[in-house]
């Protein structure tokens, strides 16, 4: 989770609420994981804490595909959700051809393959992103010269976090980042462009997106606002992926799913 100030929190009254998923830190794997058990997850945990019928979701990176997942699944559950620089399937059925093949194109040449191993060929996920012969995928090996200029200001507040991966990834990365990798560009029970508004009448979706952003493509986040009009797309033109860790930027997207566009 992104930073979110201590007086933000007690001007809003929000409990905010971060858990383990499954294979990440103290939680099971699970090897049946879909975008759909991740969303039921969030619902049961929800339950099982008494959070109340309705509450708010956020995911930021590869916790945006989650969100969607949540719209898909639980909407019913949901007050709004924000999905912050979101990872997209490229191959996602309600992506044009040329929009996703442009977002692609994109991406380092390690990262084509990587991304397609996944899709085509998930058992080969993990072997593909620990071997030592070619480059593997660049997200996976934490490379910080294809970040954005903004992003690379922003690597030190996130240096203190990787005291932490042990413990993050004590299940092994193969039951959490890889596994991660596999459902995220693998075959989708659902396409999210196919989403009709969960919120009609109250609540609503915001998708923010930074312009500079080397490892999500821009072009998928305009394209997803372009065919969905119900989500509320903020594009910050001087930014990259790592955007929602600069000062005050979490207050901002906290802000704007509770009270509306400032």
């Amino acid at each position: 989770m992104f930073p979110l100030s201590q007086e933000v929190i007690q001007e809003l009254g929000v409990y905010v609420l971060s858990f383990d998923r499954a294979g990440y830190g103290e939680s099971d794997p699970n090897p049946k994981q879909s975008e759909k058990s991740t969303a039921l997850d969030i619902e049961e945990l929800a339950d099982q804490l008494a959070v109340g019928s309705k509450f708010y979701v956020i995911g930021y990176s590869i916790g945006g595909e989650i969100i969607w997942a949540c719209l898909k699944y639980i909407p019913h559950r949901l007050m709004g959700a924000a999905i912050v620089a979101p990872f997209s399937n490229y191959w996602w059925p309600g992506l044009p051809v040329n929009t996703s093949k442009e977002a692609y194109d994109q991406q380092l040449l390690q990262d084509k393959w990587a991304v397609r191993v996944a899709h085509y060929a998930p058992w080969l996920v993990y072997w593909w992103n620990t071997q030592k012969w070619f480059p593997a995928s660049s997200v996976v090996g934490q490379r910080s010269d294809v970040v954005s200029t903004q992003d690379k200001e922003l690597l030190p507040k996130l240096e203190s976090r990787d005291r932490y991966l042990a413990q993050v990834r004590q299940q092994g990365e193969f039951e959490s980042v890889h596994r991660d990798i596999i459902i995220g560009f693998g075959n989708w029970e659902f396409d999210p462009l196919d989403l009709e508004n969960p919120f009609p009448n109250e609540g609503s979706v915001h998708l923010w997106q930074g312009a500079k952003d080397m490892i999500v493509p821009v072009t998928l986040a305009r394209c997803i606002s372009q065919k969905l009009p119900w989500v509320r797309y903020h594009e910050l033109p001087d930014s990259g992926h790592m955007f929602a860790f600069a000062v005050g930027m979490g207050d901002s997207i906290v802000k704007t799913l509770l009270l509306g566009d400032q």
